[in-house]
C-alpha cells in the first residue's frame, strides 16, 4: 500500500475516534486539568464545612431552647413546691379545726336545735344557743370547705412539682446530649475548615482572583423599597468583607449571618441558620424573584444568597472569598426561594 492510501487510512481512524469521542463526551487522549482539579476539591471541602457550621449552629439553638426549658422547669418546680408546703400548712389548719369539732361531737355535744331545747333555761337562753349552733355548724361547714380545698390544692401542686421535676430532668439531658454533639460537630467543623484553607491555598492566584471577582464596592442601583431595599443595600455595603465560619459581624459574616442582619438592619427578625431561612416568608419561583427574597441552595439547604436584582445575588460565598454579587444561578444548586415581605 502507497504512504498516501496509509496516510488516508490514518486520518480517517483519527476523526473515528474524535466522533467517538464526541458521542462519548470525552476528548480522545483526555487528561485530567490540576487547576480544575484542585478548585472542585476546594469547592467541595468549603460546601462541606458550611453544612458543618450550619448543623453547629442548630445545635447551639437547640442548646439555648434546653437551657431555656431548664431554667423554666426549675421554677415552676420550685414554684409548685412553695405552693404545696402552704397547702399543706392550711391543709393542718383547717384538719385541726374540724378534728375539734368532730371531738366534741363524740363526746356528746350536740349541735341541734332539740338539744338546744332541752338544755335551755329560758326563751333567751334557748336564742342564744341557737345563735351559738349556727355559728358552730357555719364554722364547721367553713372549715370542712377549705379543708376539702387545701386538700385538692396539696395534691395539684404535687402533680405540678413532679411533672416540674421529670421536665428538668429531661431538660438536662437533653443540654448534657447537646453538648456533647456541639463539641463534635465543632472538631469536625474545625477540620473541615483547615482543608478548605488549605485547598484555597493550593489555587492559583488567578483562580482565586477570579474567586473574588464581585466583591468591589461598585454602586448598584436597588429596585426596591421600604425593608427589602435596606435589606439589600446592607448586604450590598458588606462587600469585600471575609468570610469566616460561625461569624456575626460586622468585619466578617458566614452566608446566613449575613442575611440576619441585613434583615435586622430593615427591622425584620430572621433566623440564625440556613435552615430556619429556608422555611421563612412563602415561597417563589425562579422567574417571580425580587429584591431582597433569600435564595437556599443545595439538597441540605446548606449556602443562602440575596436577590439584587432578577439575575444577581449577594452573598457570603466560602472561605478565603470576601462577601460578593454573583449571578443567582451560579452560585449552586437552587433548593428553594423565599420571599421574606411582600
Amino acid at each position: 500500500m502507497s504512504s498516501q492510501p496509509r496516510k488516508r487510512m490514518f486520518q480517517g481512524a483519527l476523526a473515528a475516534t474524535a466522533v467517538a469521542a464526541s458521542v462519548l463526551g470525552t476528548a480522545p487522549y483526555a487528561q485530567a486539568d490540576p487547576a480544575s482539579e484542585a478548585l472542585q476539591k476546594y469547592n467541595d471541602l468549603s460546601h462541606e464545612a458550611e453544612v458543618l457550621n450550619a448543623d453547629h449552629l442548630k445545635a447551639q439553638e437547640a442548646l439555648t431552647v434546653a437551657e431555656n426549658e431548664l431554667g423554666k422547669a426549675n421554677t415552676d418546680l420550685t414554684a409548685a413546691t412553695d405552693a404545696e408546703n402552704a397547702a399543706k400548712a392550711t391543709e393542718e389548719q383547717f384538719r385541726g379545726q374540724v378534728d375539734l369539732l368532730t371531738e366534741a361531737s363524740f363526746e356528746g355535744a350536740r349541735f341541734n336545735n332539740l338539744s338546744a331545747l332541752l338544755v335551755s333555761d329560758s326563751q333567751q337562753d334557748f336564742l342564744n344557743r341557737m345563735s351559738a349552733i349556727s355559728v358552730l355548724a357555719a364554722d364547721n361547714s367553713e372549715a370542712l370547705g377549705k379543708l376539702s380545698s387545701a386538700v385538692e390544692t396539696a395534691d395539684q401542686a404535687r402533680v405540678s412539682a413532679k411533672d416540674a421535676t421529670d421536665r428538668a430532668g429531661k431538660a438536662k439531658d437533653d443540654a448534657a446530649k447537646l453538648l456533647e454533639d456541639i463539641d463534635k460537630k465543632a472538631e469536625e467543623l474545625d477540620g473541615r475548615v483547615k482543608e478548605a484553607k488549605a485547598a484555597y491555598n493550593a489555587l492559583s492566584s488567578t483562580t482565586r482572583n477570579s474567586l473574588a471577582a464581585g466583591s468591589e464596592q461598585t454602586p448598584i442601583t436597588v429596585d426596591a423599597s421600604g425593608a427589602a431595599a435596606t435589606a439589600v443595600n446592607f448586604a450590598l455595603g458588606q462587600r469585600g468583607k471575609p468570610y469566616v465560619f460561625g461569624s456575626n459581624g460586622p468585619n466578617s459574616w458566614d452566608c446566613s449571618s449575613l442575611m440576619q442582619a441585613a434583615y435586622r438592619e430593615a427591622g425584620i427578625s430572621i433566623g440564625r441558620t440556613t435552615y430556619a431561612q429556608a422555611v421563612l416568608g412563602r415561597a417563589v419561583s425562579r422567574s417571580e424573584v425580587q429584591p431582597g427574597d433569600l435564595v437556599i441552595y443545595y439538597a441540605d439547604q446548606g449556602h443562602v444568597s440575596m436577590v439584587v436584582d432578577s439575575n444577581t445575588a449577594v452573598h457570603a460565598s466560602t472561605e478565603g472569598v470576601p462577601v460578593k454579587t454573583a449571578p443567582i444561578d451560579s452560585i449552586g444548586p437552587i433548593n428553594t426561594i423565599r420571599r421574606i415581605v411582600g
